[in-house]
């Protein structure tokens, strides 16, 4: 996400961004879908696979868009925010998998569109910014949210582990975007990639094969270069451009698509459960995003034009 003091673009460059951030909530919310197609041994192969690809996918598009030598000068320039981003991205990409094995898809793409919220509390907490009372309120009912979500593990019906899982996923996202704005100087791509390759090497180590069947890595491609790779460089592309409350506001079409699309693929129907808390977190979000986006339109109404 871009920092809250990057320069105003222009309208056009607005409308490229927008479509670009979507494009990525859109490529990101197949994953689901997508996963319930690979029949691999376990969990770690498909990560590792999934993580070769999107790295294969992410180095190109360095190397389209900024050629060998800039390619180079991104990764050298990325320093310890980049590193630590990488870090965060690794344990994400990774964890979204395992996640999936032991909890639906609805339960964590869900819990993943708490990550402003999340964020919002982690500047507070480390940097200091303050936080208006209703970003306190929907705090609050995200929190509510999650808590009807993840009471279906208590049955036995969901595990802990996946939720748990779901829940890292949610909280890693967040800090990579509070590092992201505290260095939006820092190009993000190649942070993404050496975030995906260190997945896939730990990914590596865990599998107990690494062999998969020809339809497997079909998928697998697919899944790796198209949802995670494509979906991060739409998205380091297009954050960009747009303010970040709008970033956050397109993102909520990942969790309100993901679930469909399982649902039409797979047939696997949220539960009951599942839906409430995801109607509260949901609820809770567009609320919050549509005040903190009305109120950066009003300041920028509000501030004067410069004479010519």
């Amino acid at each position: 996400m871009t920092s809250t003091d990057a320069p105003t673009p222009a309208p056009s460059q607005e409308r490229v961004g927008i479509a670009l951030v979507f494009l990525s909530a859109l490529a990101w919310s197949i994953g689901g879908a997508l996963a319930r197609f690979v029949e691999a041994p376990d969990s770690w192969t498909v990560v590792f696979w999934r993580s070769l690809w999107a790295a294969v996918f992410l180095i190109a598009f360095m190397l389209w868009r900024d050629g060998p030598a800039g390619t180079w000068r991104l990764f050298a320039g990325m320093g310890k925010p980049g590193l630590a981003v990488a870090a965060l991205f690794a344990i994400c990409s990774g964890s979204f998998v395992v996640a999936l094995a032991y909890t639906t898809v609805a339960n964590v793409v869900l819990m993943a569109a708490a990550v402003p919220l999340f964020a919002a509390l982690i500047s507070w907490l480390v940097l200091g910014q303050q936080i208006q009372r209703s970003t306190w309120i929907a705090i609050a009912a995200v929190i509510a949210g999650v808590a009807v979500m993840v009471s279906g593990s208590f049955t036995g019906t969901v595990s802990p582990i996946g939720d748990g899982l779901a829940l890292l996923i949610a909280v890693g996202f967040a800090t990579a975007t509070v590092i992201t704005r505290r260095y939006s100087n820092v190009r993000m791509a190649p942070a993404t990639c050496l975030g995906v390759i260190v997945a896939g090497l730990l990914a590596a180590t865990q599998a107990s094969t690494l062999a998969v069947s020809q339809p497997d890595m079909a998928w697998l491609v697919v899944f790796g270069a198209v949802n995670l790779g494509l979906g991060f460089a739409l998205f380091t592309s297009g954050a960009r451009l747009i303010p970040a409350a709008l970033v956050a506001l397109l993102g909520t079409f990942e969790p309100i698509l993901a679930p469909i699309w399982v649902w039409l693929a797979h047939g696997e129907v949220p539960s009951a459960r599942t839906l409430i808390g995801g109607a509260i977190v949901m609820a809770a979000l567009i609320v919050y995003l549509a005040i903190e986006f009305g109120q950066r339109g009003m300041q920028r109404r509000s501030e004067p034009v410069a004479s010519p």
